[in-house]
């Protein structure tokens, strides 16, 4: 009996492995697609640098020397008949060289025929290749995995890394057979690794642009394994690139960039040749040429920059600093026709950029985010009440249609976005902002005429915050909305306020799957009554000073009115 629940526990261990393998390939499927034709691909690649390589059983002929005690044994795979050009003939199963006895000159000639014969194919260094390639492709696939980067990889993504990964590994197989190009510090001179990783790192973030630099780095060795120097060179360009990139915000910065870029590569080749200790007699070219590599890498980021950000529709910097600006048409229509929302937007954004900036999120992303996140209130403006000037339109609606109304403004702002083909990330923002959480004004109110009020009908349809930036947008826009009804708004009343509704959003789930610890939302919250608290500081209430309620002609409202602003700009 316990052998049947040890089996059956061990049988029912496996179908749950299973199906979570199952399901994660569905997930995944495409992903795992493009990374397979990247690894064919780079394998037909190998097949020809295999075929012209001068290799026997995997070695290379600069590994022989005539007259050179032999440490191994080749024994000939295949026969090789004589012809005109070369009347050496190799028979199968004939030892070309022994183990422990010199190298001679014939021996020496039937290496190089066995090396340079058409019919030989060295298997194992062929071998090597593909499985290297399979290592390679495994670790890049872990790398990009949701376990250890930022962001799980999209398959737009994917593809492009893909190409940028064929392009630095061909070159390198092509350029390695060139005559001028064969040298190893001739061959980073047509290797684009700093131009591929500036373009991943702008398009996706640092840290698939770092992962990216090792697996371009790790390529170009299995390439051209005799040399570790172009290797290390392509490494240490990309995560320069990488870094140098960190802090732009304007396209023009990219020009500088490639400068530093070009600086930098004179700086690697010659340290390279020094810790080699290689000679610098006829360098001139090759390191002008290595800093002429850098130069263009930036110009050509630059260049190929816009129409992949337009293809690939990613929240690169530009394109985020592109959509801050206040004077685009959807910006404009919002300040003309939703007034209350567009002031209220643009202090939620100011909320949420200062509160990212102080837990190393992205302020950008948030404050970009945060101009968009109501823009489903742009049909139906009146209904919300940062827009109402002339009574509320809700007491005129039953509660059940109130709520369907507010709850309607985040459909039609996911829709909105598409439509203007705003970036991923920034949808996430406009779709989350509310989770999933009750609009209580209204459930209340229903709970009242009916105490047996569906609740789900009273909450909002989208997912809770699922990124750092998405979450403080949704707590910038609940302490926004909700210190505005605060009466005499005081640092100590502020920060009381402030805790209870953070503390509100984290006891109903709402930042369950936003990564935010208790440390970020304590930096959130002080971030958030510092600017509350000078937005909401009291004023200094002048002698002459009147209200315009209590002025008893329009002469004296206008009067009071023009004291007001004199007052103010004095102030």
């Amino acid at each position: 009996m316990k052998t049947n629940k040890g089996n059956s526990k061990k049988i029912g261990y496996f179908s749950q492995v299973f199906k979570m393998l199952h399901q994660y390939l569905l997930n995944n499927y495409a992903v795992l697609l493009v990374l397979l034709g990247a690894f064919l691909l780079s394998g037909v690649s190998a097949f020809f640098v295999t075929v012209s390589s001068e290799t026997v059983y995997s070695f290379s002929l600069s590994d022989f020397e005539e007259g050179q005690i032999s440490d191994r044994t080749i024994i000939a795979g295949t026969s090789i008949p004589a012809d005109s050009d070369n009347p050496i003939e190799i028979k199968d199963g004939e030892k070309v060289i022994r183990k422990g006895f010199p190298i001679t000159k014939e021996a020496m000639s039937k290496l190089k025929r066995m090396a340079e014969a058409p019919a030989y194919f060295d298997y194992r260094v062929f071998a090597n290749k593909i499985l290297y390639l399979l290592l390679l492709s495994v670790f890049a696939f872990l790398l990009f995995s949701p376990v250890l980067s930022e962001k799980p990889v999209t398959v737009k993504e994917c593809v492009l890394l893909a190409v940028f990964f064929l392009m630095v590994y061909v070159s390198s197989c092509l350029c390695n057979r060139l005559p001028l190009f064969s040298s190893p510090y001739n061959l980073p001179i047509l290797i684009p690794g700093a131009f591929c990783v500036l373009i991943v790192t702008l398009l996706f973030g640092q840290i698939h642009g770092i992962f990216f630099s090792f697996v371009l780095s790790f390529g170009i060795l299995n390439a051209d394994a005799s040399n570790l120097i172009p290797s290390l060179f392509v490494l240490a360009s990309c995560l320069a690139s990488n870094r140098i990139v960190r802090k732009i915000e304007r396209r023009i910065d990219m020009v500088f960039v490639a400068l530093v870029l070009a600086l930098l590569h004179i700086v690697f080749i010659v340290v390279l040749k020094v810790i080699f200790s290689s000679s610098f007699t006829d360098s001139i070219f090759s390191i002008l040429m290595i800093a002429l590599n850098g130069f263009m890498s930036g110009i050509l980021a630059l260049g190929f920059l816009t129409p992949l950000e337009s293809i690939l529709n990613t929240a690169s910097v530009f394109r985020l600093m592109e959509l801050s600006d206040l004077n685009n048409p959807i910006m404009r229509k919002m300040l003309l026709t939703a007034s209350g929302t567009y002031n209220h937007s643009m202090m939620v954004a100011t909320l949420a950029e200062n509160a990212c900036r102080a837990i190393d999120a992205n302020p950008l992303l948030a404050r970009v985010g945060a101009y968009y996140h109501d823009l489903g209130k742009l049909d139906q403006s009146e209904y919300f009440v940062e827009n109402q000037t002339e009574g509320n339109k809700h007491n005129e609606i039953n509660p059940r249609l109130s709520a369907a109304v507010i709850k309607s403004h985040v459909k039609k702002g996911v829709e909105k976005a598409h439509q203007l083909r705003l970036p991923p990330e920034v949808v996430e923002i406009i779709s989350e902002h509310h989770g999933n959480s009750a609009i209580s004004f209204f459930y209340n109110k229903a709970k009242e005429l009916d105490e047996d009020a569906p609740e789900n009908e009273y909450c909002y349809d989208g997912n809770p915050p699922s990124s750092k930036e998405s979450a403080v947008v949704m707590l910038a826009d609940t302490v926004e909305a909700a210190c505005r009804t605060l009466k005499n708004p005081s640092v100590s009343r502020l920060e009381k306020f402030v805790h209870e509704l953070i503390m509100g959003k984290f006891n109903n789930r709402q930042l369950d799957n936003s990564e935010l610890s208790f440390r970020d939302l304590a930096v959130i919250e002080d971030s958030f009554v510092q600017i509350l608290a000078g937005y909401y500081h009291s004023r200094i209430e002048y002698p002459n000073q009147k209200d315009p309620d209590e002025s008893s002609s329009p002469q004296n409202a206008v009067a009071g009115h023009q004291l007001k602003a004199t007052d103010v700009a004095k102030e």
